[in-house]
């Protein structure tokens, strides 16, 4: 049975380069991100051209793939600015263009006919004849609409050719309005969300006034009758990988391009374990809650399974509580271990290497000090419990903690760390 199933492709989201090497360090197949413009997530940092060029070379130094997305719906007076902009990244080797406007696919053909394209989760393929429809203009790759259930996959999955590709978000965040076409944050603040600018007002707190009693406000939230919140829940589908393979989908996306690396790394991560373990042994299979568990740690709305299992005129998955969920605090990042630096230290009369442990070198996220219960995250493994119990600064000095950002500092851990592992708060 093993060998009939096929594996799917896990995209993660890359808003700057370090989120980048983050995801791919962590078990990503690909990396989806945007240049400056002609993305929906203007906020991220994104990348230059300069940089998306650097960014294709490294990642396909490592086997894997790059997608541009390109999924705004540009207004006429754009399109001198994404031709030049497609001119200059054409000699990139990206591997594929995510769009969402039939104009932008036919640009990209003027300018690379020979471009693979990808169409974007805004098209809102929610039928088998869409996505023919699609596959027939040459779309290589289709990106579902969110409001699919895991039935209507399949059918979409049986009425396209073995090449036609289909894509669909595992995790992350959800938009309340059908598959993220919003008009709400341009009339809210006058930033189109169509055209990368969202200011996601669906998130915001919001009250009623009465015109005549202007001095009682009264609050919109969850009661026994019902919801009013417009914010939705995040997409968590770890638990149903086998269902999801079972449908034929090629690319497990994870959204997240605005959220951090450890974010980027932990999801990645936590997939990457589900999915391998499935297709190790598809008959002997079970999850492990320890996954669940590493996505808890990060900071996230409620959890739903989309509506995957639900259908979205019964169930809008709208949050009940405001404000994110957040977990572990991401202390450090192992970097390199570089023996001349090692050298230097001991030197410096501290001992590298003890019964409790060995020195490893991190950069600061967020302040770590000595007692703290703390866990190590690395490739293909759940968090590692460990107590900080040696804090030694650049200049060999013991320290009580590591307060300031950024900074780089000796923390003795009792196991193997490598670079790009990741230290956190532990329960």
């Amino acid at each position: 049975m093993k060998n009939n199933i096929k594996r799917p492709e896990l995209l993660s989201p890359a808003g700057n380069f370090e989120k980048l090497k983050a995801a791919l360090l962590y078990g990503a197949d690909a990396i989806y991100c945007a240049g400056q413009s002609f993305g929906m997530r203007s906020a991220a940092d994104n990348f230059t051209v300069e940089e998306l060029y650097e960014a294709v070379k490294y990642t396909h130094e490592r086997g894997k793939k790059l997608y541009l997305t390109l999924n705004t719906m540009p207004h006429g007076n754009e399109y001198d600015d994404l031709r030049k902009f497609l001119a200059d990244i054409s000699g990139a080797e990206i591997d594929a263009f995510i769009v969402a406007d039939l104009g932008v696919m036919a640009t990209v053909r003027e300018i690379m006919p020979d471009a693979e394209i990808h169409i974007s989760t805004q098209a809102s393929i929610v039928s088998p004849e869409a996505a023919k429809a699609y596959a027939a203009l040459g779309a290589k790759r289709l990106v579902l609409a969110r409001e699919l259930c895991f039935e209507e996959i399949k059918a979409i999955r049986d009425a396209l050719p073995e090449d036609v590709e289909l894509e669909a978000f595992v995790h992350g965040s959800m938009c309340v309005s059908y598959s993220g076409r919003c008009m709400l944050s341009n009339l809210m603040t006058g930033r189109d969300a169509n055209r990368g600018r969202c200011t996601q007002p669906c998130r915001w707190n919001y009250i009623i006034y009465e015109e005549k009693r202007p001095d009682l406000p009264i609050p919109i939230e969850q009661t026994e009758l019902g919801t009013f919140i417009m914010s939705s829940k995040d997409m968590c589908t770890i638990e149903h990988i086998p269902e999801l393979i079972a449908c034929g989908i090629d690319s497990f996306k994870i959204e997240g391009r605005m959220k951090s690396a450890y974010y980027t790394s932990v999801v990645t991560n936590a997939y990457r374990m589900a999915i391998d373990a499935y297709l190790a042994d598809p008959e002997g299979y079970e999850f492990d809650p320890l996954w669940y568990n590493e996505l808890e740690s990060v900071s996230h709305r409620e959890y739903c399974t989309g509506y995957y299992l639900d259908d979205p005129m019964d169930n809008a998955q709208l949050g009940t509580q405001t404000g994110y969920i957040r977990d572990k605090a991401y202390f450090a990042t192992a970097i390199d271990y570089n023996e001349d630096e090692a050298c230097r230290i001991a030197s410096l009369g501290v001992a590298l290497e003890n019964e409790n442990g060995r020195l490893y070198r991190f950069i600061q996220r967020n302040k770590v000090k000595i007692s703290d219960r703390a866990e190590m995250i690395s490739p293909m493994k759940v968090g590692r419990g460990f107590e900080v119990g040696e804090i030694y600064l650049t200049d060999g000095s013991a320290a009580e903690s590591a307060p300031h950002p950024s900074m780089i500092f000796w923390c003795r851990v009792p196991f193997e760390v490598k670079e790009g592992d990741i230290m956190r708060g532990a329960e």
